[in-house]
């Protein structure tokens, strides 16, 4: 009878290597694990040496804009537009909007270049930046480059903000606010890029020099 029960513990105890953990499942054995997952210190985690995230924890992360909220609306021309007073965060490859601007006297920029208090000519490779890559004039005088996807770059000097709190009034030609991603730039940018002005507005990233 010894014998029998003995035999019958064996059947009746749990194999635990037939079956498979899932992430933060016990394991003793990399067979004890789900899929590409791996037994790390007797829990079954993602395995570092392929990269795998399948027991990552938390959503995905914030977008770089999400933290950019506007400050309010604008109402121009029975129109309500959003200000911004941010921008997204300027990286080595800033995705932004490129517009064209007339900087000249007359032109539709309005009121003469902030940084400098002058117009310019649109043969000069020069730009607008949004409110908040303007930041309060601190990339006046830089250079920035900008690329285009059909590879072609320029760098470009930052003169003028394109405002994205003010607009449709004198100073602003009659415009609404800027967008907050947007590079404002000459004829001579978009014709340097290999860029149709008339298309209006095309994407590009763009860093500083």
């Amino acid at each position: 009878m010894a014998t029998l029960a003995f035999f019958l513990s064996l059947i009746l105890l749990p194999h635990f290597s037939l079956s498979t953990s899932s992430c933060n499942g016990p394991c003793q054995t990399l067979d004890d694990c789900d899929g590409l997952l791996i037994c790390i210190d007797g829990v079954c985690n993602d395995d570092p040496d392929i990269g795998t995230n399948q027991c990552s924890t938390g959503g995905s992360s914030p977008s770089p804009t999400s933290d950019c909220q506007p400050t309010g609306t604008l109402d121009c021309n029975g129109q309500s537009f959003p200000q911004y007073e941010c921008s997204p965060p300027v990286t080595s490859s800033t995705d932004a909007t490129l517009t064209n601007n007339d900087f000249s006297e007359g032109g539709d920029g309005g009121a003469p270049s902030q940084c400098d208090e002058s117009f310019h000519d649109n043969s000069e490779l020069i730009v607008a930046l949004s409110t908040g890559w303007y930041n309060g004039g601190s990339r006046c005088g830089k250079m920035i480059k900008i690329t285009a996807s059909n590879g072609r770059s320029v760098v470009a000097k930052v003169v003028d903000q394109c405002d994205s709190v003010n607009g449709c009034d004198a100073e602003h030609a009659g415009l609404p606010p800027c967008e907050n991603n947007i590079v404002d730039g000459s004829d001579a940018v978009w014709s340097a890029l290999e860029l149709d002005k008339d298309v209006g507005k095309v994407a590009v990233t763009w860093s500083d020099a």
